[in-house]
């Protein structure tokens, strides 16, 4: 069981990485992917006249502030746009991907935050209507149906609370969590940098290995949205995943080049 999350930064296409899923998959291997958008989210916010905000928590994770109007639009761009351009690629391969968001069956369940604490200017504040949250739980069962019976998920990070209440969940550690869920024995997230650099933004000073019992000196090169997937690579392998590979989504084969070592692999 292999666990895939690519980015929805600036530069990332879907080509090269749905022709790898789709080679993968005619191997005879079972494969659920969760997608970002965050590039397509902030191009259509901003047309829409609701330009993103972002905040760093208290403990120095940066983040996207959702209030409710943002959630929306967040949820038609991932789970609508996003989700179903992949999905049309993956098909067009001949991989008969299902599309669905976290808020579908219950598939991606947790707490909702409602407040944040952040820091402005070297200050605390707390920020109210926050349409963000945790994950707590994975409807597995509707995943190993859909994977039993030849489907490959594709997955956007919209979740449902336990209330009922859409909430944005961070994508990364999003495929942390159904890779944790799943005992799956690969989790790559693919990004646009080739791995973790320890010369940031220098591509030729990829970490090549990191082990698990040092995961935590990551953060010390970890760098804007690479402390989310160092904090997730975590999340996964205390789950009981295998290892996770750090790796580059924008070259042919990623997928491929990843289960080859190719990346940060920590493990």
């Amino acid at each position: 069981m292999i666990v895939v999350k690519v980015g929805g930064g600036e530069g990332i296409g879907f080509d090269a990485l749905t022709a790898d899923v789709a080679d993968l998959v005619k191997k005879g291997n079972k494969l659920v992917l969760v997608h970002g958008g965050s590039h397509e989210m902030n191009v259509i916010s901003t047309a829409l006249g609701k330009p993103p905000q972002f905040v760093t928590s208290i403990s120095g994770y940066e983040s996207r502030y959702t209030d409710r109007e943002t959630l929306e639009i967040f949820a038609m761009v991932l789970a609508g746009k996003v989700n179903k351009l992949l999905v049309e690629r993956l098909q067009r391969a001949g991989v008969n991907a299902l599309g669905l968001s976290g808020a579908d069956g219950r598939l991606l369940e947790g707490k909702r935050k409602d407040v944040l604490k952040v820091v402005v200017d070297g200050k605390r504040k707390v920020l109210r209507g926050d349409w963000s949250g945790a994950l707590e739980r994975v409807n597995t069962g509707l995943l190993t149906l859909l994977l039993e019976n030849g489907y490959t998920p594709v997955i956007a990070p919209v979740a449902i609370s336990c209330e009922g209440e859409m909430m944005n969940v961070d994508a990364d550690r999003a495929a942390a969590t159904v890779a944790s869920a799943l005992q799956a024995e690969t989790l790559i997230l693919l990004s646009n940098v080739p791995g973790l650099l320890a010369k940031f933004p220098d591509p030729n000073s990829v970490i090549p290995l990191l082990p698990r019992n040092r995961i935590d000196e990551g953060l010390e090169y970890a760098q804007g949205r690479m402390k989310k997937k160092i904090l997730g690579s975590k999340e996964a392998l205390e789950g009981g995943v295998g290892k996770v590979i750090i790796a580059d989504a924008r070259i042919e084969a990623p997928i491929t080049k990843a289960l080859a070592g190719q990346g940060t692999v920590i493990q």
